[in-house]
């Protein structure tokens, strides 16, 4: 299958991506996908940019070299009430919202509590996607997630970064491999996010292909395959701005 779509990517506004938003969008191009999302960090994140940032993204052009870009925020879910790290203001703004967990600005509980947390978010109108919930940075409770995913159109990301060796994630493989078993088991679509802080890692799933494969995951529950089920399911708007 043709992947055309990477919904969670950083540039150099980050603070630790290398690449500009034209050279992510030319490489996406050149990769053949529709849809590209620029979803720098939120504010608890050393180094990333202001919250002017968020509030001038209208000057962005919403189309570059034929790919439909999507502007919008990795927010950082605070605590297990599920607090993000922008106000309603600046999530109005996005068109598009990511929201994870980072260990440098997480107030953590049990495990059940970290997952109200993270199902908290995922109820919120402007969080469409949870980056990388199985990269072992809190215990979860998947089948919950699951649950909540199918319930609030929040899709979960399969996070192919939490998986180089680099980033020490000794629990992120056999937790994607139970979010995919499961999500294929109550039928619940995932979105696999490539988290690429440099152009050449853009649609980059290298890693999450042999899980796929692994668990028999159809094709059709991938949303990287399928703009149209995306934007329809999601409720981003497809229009350009």
């Amino acid at each position: 299958m043709q992947v055309l779509i990477d919904a969670h990517t950083h540039t150099v506004a980050s603070g630790h991506g290398y690449s500009t938003i034209q050279e992510m969008a030319r490489a996406a191009a050149d990769k053949g996908l529709q849809v590209l999302g620029i979803t720098e960090h939120g504010p608890s994140i050393q180094g990333t940019c202001s919250l002017l940032y968020f509030k001038n993204m209208f000057v962005v052009p919403r189309e570059m070299y034929g790919v439909r870009l999507l502007m919008g925020c990795e927010v950082n879910i605070l605590d297990t009430t599920g607090r993000l790290d922008l106000n309603e203001e600046y999530m109005d703004r996005l068109d598009i919202g990511v929201a994870g967990i980072h260990v440098v600005c997480w107030q953590g509980g049990t495990k059940e509590e970290n997952t109200d947390g993270v199902i908290a978010a995922m109820k919120h109108r402007k969080v469409h996607i949870i980056s990388h919930p199985g990269d072992g940075t809190a215990e979860l409770n998947f089948e919950r997630l699951v649950k909540a995913s199918a319930e609030t159109h929040t899709l979960l990301e399969i996070n192919n970064h939490s998986l180089a060796p680099k980033r020490q994630k000794p629990a992120a493989r056999e937790n994607n491999l139970e979010l995919l078993r499961l999500c294929k088991k109550h039928d619940v679509p995932v979105m696999l996010g490539s988290d690429a802080h440099v152009s050449f890692q853009i649609a980059d799933y290298e890693r999450l292909m042999p899980l796929l494969e692994e668990t028999g995951f159809p094709d059709e529950l991938v949303m990287n395959y399928w703009p149209e089920s995306f934007f329809e399911y999601t409720g981003i708007k497809k229009e350009t701005l």
